[in-house]
C-alpha cells in the first residue's frame, strides 16, 4: 500500500475549524503530513486546549483518511496546543463575505434608544422593497432579534456547502438572522470576556451560509467598545448607521458615535442619523404631536456633524407591541409606520448608493492597542 501526502491533504481540507471560516489545511492547524507505507502521521496544531475539540479533530482526521483515502491506513494524529497571543485572540480576521453586497453596522451610543427595534424594521422595509437581507444580531451581551421576529425557539441547522459543514441562518419575513440568542437559553445570562466574544461572531459571520444578500445589517451593542472593533476588524463595513433619541443624553453619546466611525483609525463612512422617539401623537388626537424627548435633537446633530438626517420615528404603542409579539409593525399596510419605514428604508438605500458611488470600498481595520483611543497624542 502506498499513500500519497498530496491526496492526504486535498482530503483533510474537507475538515473545517471552528470559528475560522477555513478548512484545516487552510488555517494552517495541519503542520505536517508524512506517510510510510501504510502509515500516516499528521501534526495538528490547535488554539484551544477545550479536550472535546481535541477529540473531534483526531476523530475527523481519521474518518476522512478512512473514507477517502484507503481504511485500511494506519494513521496516527500528534496534536499540540498553542495558545493565541492576546492580541489574536481579540481578533476576528478581516476579509469580505462572498456574495453579500453591502454591510450596514446600526449602531447607538447609549442604550434604551430603540436601535435594535429600528434594525428589525429597518431590516423588514427592505425585503418588503425586494432586496435579500440578513441581519447579524451582533449585541453579544442582549440579544433582541430572535424575540422580535417571533423565532425564539428556532435553531440553525447544519448544513454542508462545497464539503463545509455551515450553520444556515433562521428566515423570518423574509429576513435571514443569526444571533447569540439562538444558542444559549431565554434566561441565561452571556457572561464572556472580549476573545469569547469575538470568536462566536466569528463562527456566526464566516461558518454560516448567508447566501446573496444585498444589505446585511449589523446590530450592534450600544456604546464603543471592544465588539465595534472587532466588527470592523473582520468585515468591510459600508456604513454606519447612527440611532438617538431627541434628548440631549442621548445625543452626547450619539455623538462620540458618530465620532468612533469617522475617526481616523476606523474610517467607516456615516450613511446618516436616525431619530427615534421623535414625538408622540395620542390615538384620539392625531393632529397634536408632544416632543416629550426634546425637538430634532437628532436632526440638529446631523446637520452639526455635516452627516445626512435619514428620518424620525414616532413614539407608537404599536412599536413596541409589534416588536414584543414577534411581528414588527413595518410589516403594517396603509398606516403612518408602514411610510415611516418605508421611507427611512429609501432614505438608507439612496444613502449606500451615493456612498458607493462617490467613495472607495470599505477596508477591514487594523487597530493595535491604543491607535483607536483620541485621547492618545499622536
Amino acid at each position: 500500500m502506498k499513500l500519497d501526502r498530496k491526496e492526504i491533504l486535498t482530503a483533510l481540507e474537507s475538515i473545517s475549524i471552528a470559528g475560522e471560516g477555513k478548512n484545516m489545511v487552510e488555517s494552517g492547524a495541519v503542520q505536517n503530513v508524512v506517510t510510510f507505507g501504510d502509515e500516516v502521521v499528521v501534526d495538528v496544531v490547535l488554539t484551544t486546549p477545550a479536550l472535546h475539540i481535541k477529540n473531534r479533530a483526531e476523530a475527523d482526521i481519521k474518518k476522512v483518511i478512512a473514507e477517502k483515502i484507503n481504511a485500511e491506513a494506519k494513521v496516527k494524529v500528534n496534536i499540540k496546543v498553542e495558545a493565541p497571543t492576546k492580541e489574536e485572540a481579540n481578533t476576528i480576521k478581516g476579509k469580505q463575505i462572498p456574495g453579500i453586497s453591502n454591510i450596514i453596522a446600526v449602531s447607538s451610543g447609549k442604550g434604551g434608544v430603540g436601535k435594535s427595534t429600528i434594525t428589525a424594521n429597518l431590516a423588514v422595509a427592505l425585503s418588503k422593497m425586494g432586496f435579500k437581507v440578513g441581519v447579524l444580531d451582533a449585541d453579544i451581551y442582549g440579544p433582541s432579534m430572535p424575540i422580535m421576529f417571533d423565532v425564539e425557539s428556532a435553531k440553525p441547522i447544519s448544513v454542508e456547502i462545497d464539503g463545509k459543514s455551515k450553520m444556515q441562518p433562521v428566515q423570518s419575513y423574509g429576513v435571514e438572522i443569526l444571533s447569540i440568542g439562538f444558542f444559549t437559553k431565554p434566561d441565561q445570562a452571556v457572561i464572556w470576556r472580549g476573545p469569547m466574544a469575538a470568536k462566536a461572531l466569528n463562527q456566526m459571520i464566516f461558518d454560516a451560509n448567508w447566501g446573496e444578500l444585498d444589505f446585511m445589517l449589523l446590530d450592534l451593542p450600544p456604546g464603543t467598545g471592544d465588539i465595534h472593533l472587532s466588527i470592523m476588524q473582520s468585515l468591510p463595513i459600508t456604513g454606519a448607521v447612527v440611532v438617538s433619541t431627541p434628548q440631549a443624553v442621548a445625543l452626547a453619546d450619539a455623538k462620540k458615535g458618530v465620532s468612533m466611525f469617522m475617526s481616523d483609525a476606523i474610517q467607516v463612512p456615516v450613511l446618516g442619523i436616525i431619530e427615534n422617539m421623535a414625538y408622540f401623537t395620542p390615538e384620539e388626537l392625531p393632529d397634536n404631536k408632544y416632543y416629550i424627548f426634546g425637538k430634532e435633537g437628532a436632526k440638529n446633530l446631523a446637520e452639526d456633524l455635516e452627516v445626512p438626517f435619514l428620518g424620525e420615528v414616532p413614539l407608537v404603542q404599536s412599536i413596541r407591541e409589534a416588536g414584543d409579539y414577534g411581528r414588527p409593525a413595518a410589516m403594517q399596510t396603509g398606516t403612518i409606520l408602514e411610510t415611516v419605514f418605508e421611507e427611512l428604508a429609501r432614505n438608507v438605500v439612496a444613502e449606500t448608493v451615493k456612498r458607493n458611488e462617490t467613495l472607495p470600498a470599505t477596508e477591514a481595520i487594523k487597530i493595535t492597542t491604543m491607535a483607536g483611543c483620541s485621547a492618545v497624542k499622536k
